[in-house]
């Protein structure tokens, strides 16, 4: 329980109404009742002010006026939504102490405060910083490095030799250090490369279920600093993302490309590889990137859905395309020669 005073204080907002409104928890305005803060971030939503329940709501000063009930006004609510959500969380830890069926190797280095979940394994070498959080079942192989603050939740693997930074989140079921798809093919037998790189992540990342990253077959695969990654993504090897980007659920980067800062890749991109994209680019959904990206901005190239029957129609006629060109390019040639006439 905290009080709408004491949000505004950490927050550095402004309270309009009762400074002492006790609040336990968020919501949304249409479904938050007594006790619990809702937020206003998008102006469509504004009617919902009228009629919400909620003891308080954070807005900007200019819906503050519409608000029928307490108010903390910041200049941008969504980020005050995701702040005060961080001081109102309740989510447990991953692990609260190292439990007895961990198996923790006799050389594996320990900070202070680490918590290992059951039946976890840390093999030799392993250095868990202070407050490190490992969760059930998870895996840490051989000289892993997680620096101080990182929580890893269930089931997550860490192959040799992985560096994880300073306060990282990694969800359940993700792989990281797996072997890059490196073969050789000796007429119709693929010869495995063996991948002697590494997975390097910065401080700050984020990286959402079952995802995966694969070493690198000589040089590192690198995650800068501050990426957040969703659920089911690929990361091949040799890939460096820059720092500050952000890519959603079922995207792909083929091996080698490197991502430029402060990208953002929506879900089901497929980005090729050996090419190079610039920072601040942004990836609409579904976008295929075949070629290097020399200059930021915003980029497309999925196809709406359309009627079966209509798809069907203009499908069959991409067969055709450079005949077509072919016959406007010697149209255009005669109409041309006739105006010269």
């Amino acid at each position: 329980m905290i009080t709408l005073g004491e949000l505004a204080d950490k927050l550095g907002g402004v309270v309009k109404g009762d400074d002492n409104c006790q609040i336990s928890s968020l919501s949304t305005l249409t479904e938050a009742g007594s006790g619990q803060i809702a937020f206003l971030a998008n102006a469509k939503y504004r009617p919902h002010l009228e009629t919400t329940k909620a003891s308080a709501v954070i807005l900007s000063e200019a819906n503050a006026k519409y608000c029928q009930t307490n108010a903390l006004v910041l200049s941008n609510p969504y980020l005050g939504f995701a702040l005060v959500a961080q001081l109102l969380d309740t989510t447990p830890k991953a692990a609260n102490e190292i439990a007895k069926s961990a198996d923790i190797s006799a050389d594996a280095t320990l900070g202070e405060g680490v918590c290992i979940g059951a039946n976890a394994v840390i093999e030799s070498g392993v250095t868990l910083g202070d407050n490190v959080i490992i969760g059930a079942n998870c895996f840490i192989g051989k000289d892993v490095i997680i620096k101080s603050g990182s929580q890893l939740w269930s089931n997550v693997s860490i192959y040799h030799r992985v560096e994880i930074g300073h306060n990282c989140l990694i969800q359940a079921n993700t792989v990281i250090g797996s072997d890059g798809f490196g073969y050789a093919n000796d007429q119709g037998r693929w010869v495995k490369i063996p991948q002697l790189g590494s997975v390097i992540v910065g401080d700050n990342v984020e990286i959402g279920a079952c995802t995966t990253i694969d070493r690198g077959a000589l040089e590192n695969t690198i995650i800068e600093a501050n990426v957040i990654l969703d659920n089911q993504i690929q990361i091949a090897h040799n890939v460096q993302i820059g720092s500050g980007t952000a890519m959603a659920a079922c995207s792909v980067i083929a091996g080698s490309t490197i991502i430029g800062k402060n990208c953002t890749i929506a879900g089901l991109v497929g980005i090729n590889g050996h090419i190079t994209v610039a920072d601040g680019c942004v990836f609409t959904g579904m976008t295929m990137v075949t070629k290097s990206v020399k200059e930021g901005g915003v980029y497309s190239s999925g196809i709406p859905s359309l009627p079966n029957k209509e798809w069907r129609k203009n499908a069959s006629r991409y067969k055709h395309l450079d005949d077509m060109y072919k016959k406007m390019a010697e149209l255009e040639k005669a109409i041309i020669d006739l105006n010269n006439k």
